[in-house]
């Protein structure tokens, strides 16, 4: 148990950016799950479906068992995260809007894309497969941490973020396409994810409804 910690923690690109994924998605997912004023039980049912959703759906897509049905350590990590929030909320009045929270979901998409980017590239899809992997386990916990919170998923109507999880995808893409790999690609398509996440958030930035646009003349 502890060798196969060790591994989670401080293998390769993948086991490092899953490992801070999972936490960081927890902990958001919590977050979600305390403001809607869940019990203890539903707060971390929420909080697991964030960090593992994604992830789940990425290695189904890929024909391979999720990961969190396989190690027992990527069930700590979730209810690391799930803990975390809980001591938040002790400490905070709306743990789910605070910096520290926000700033952890920028780093979960941005971890979770780089996993996505990384097994997609493993499982020798097309380069369209490794963005479309990369941003559903991105932002497919997210979305289904909504659905069980009887929201929209709002990654469909509003705000700048599964395109951040897009562009993390075609920047590990282009990387492998000009002969930059492994860690270095990784470490690429996590900085574009979060710091166009952060930038997002700092500037208010969305992209335009369909009921925005005009027709030309008016």
């Amino acid at each position: 148990m502890s060798r196969e910690l060790l591994i989670t923690l401080f293998g390769d690109p993948f086991a490092v950016m899953n490992t801070i994924g999972l936490v960081a998605f927890a902990l958001v997912g919590s977050a979600k799950a305390i403001r809607e004023e869940f019990d203890l039980f539903g707060i971390t049912i929420v909080g697991l479906a964030m960090a593992f959703a994604g992830g789940a759906t990425r290695d189904l897509l890929v024909m391979r068992t999720p990961l969190a049905l396989q190690s027992p350590v990527e069930i700590a990590l979730g209810l690391l995260g799930v803990a975390l929030a809980i001591g938040l909320r002790v400490v905070l009045a709306a743990p789910d809007t605070h910096p520290i929270t926000l700033v952890a979901d920028a780093i979960g998409l941005a971890a979770f894309a780089t996993t996505g980017a990384i097994v997609a590239t493993d499982a020798g899809v097309s380069a369209f497969g490794v963005v479309a992997i990369a941003t559903i386990n991105a932002v497919g916990g997210g979305a289904f941490a909504d659905l069980l919170l009887d929201r929209a998923p709002f990654i469909l109507f509003e705000d700048f973020y599964a395109s951040c999880a897009v562009l993390g995808g075609l920047t590990y893409v282009v990387a492998g396409t000009v002969g930059i790999a492994g860690s270095t690609a990784a470490a690429l398509c996590a900085a574009v994810t979060v710091a166009t996440r952060l930038a997002a958030v700092t500037y208010g930035w969305e992209l335009p409804a369909a009921g925005e646009l005009e027709p030309p003349g008016r």
